[in-house]
């Protein structure tokens, strides 16, 4: 039996987000590097990420499944301003006080520094930080 790599992922959280939505269909699936990069998340760059490996002989269903996941996190990620589905979950640009937060990280040896992120629009540029669950309950 062999597992290929099928996503790869930079947060231990949505790695696992998905490693449980596949495991409840039945797929066969583990994930890799998970920690390393939790312990280090510097190194994730160097490792490729945390990678979703699956069972060869259920490859075609995990990707189907994946394409079938994604689309309905797609359709719950729509803009409140103009409707659009091309939203996306993004950090924002650093601002004069991650700077600050940045050397003050640097002097006393903390590194993990976090950045804001938002759901941004790509067609109205709206940004906004919550997904309003009741349309997509309505649906």
């Amino acid at each position: 039996m062999q597992y290929i790599p099928l996503k790869t992922f930079d947060s231990y959280i949505t790695a696992n987000m998905w490693l449980g939505r596949l495991l409840e269909e039945g797929i066969d699936c583990y994930l890799k590097d998970q920690y390393t990069v939790t312990i280090d998340p510097i190194l994730s760059n160097a490792i490729g990420g945390i990678k979703l490996c699956v069972n060869d002989g259920q490859l075609d269903r995990a990707k189907n499944l994946i394409k079938q996941f994604e689309e309905e996190n797609r359709q719950a990620q729509k803009c409140p301003n103009c409707g659009s589905l091309n939203v996306q979950y993004i950090s924002q640009p650093g601002k004069s006080s991650n700077w600050l937060l940045a050397i003050v990280s640097w002097v006393f040896g903390h590194y993990a520094l976090t950045g804001k992120q938002v759901y941004h629009c790509f067609d109205c540029g709206f940004e906004f930080d919550e997904i309003n669950n009741e349309d997509a309950e309505k649906e």
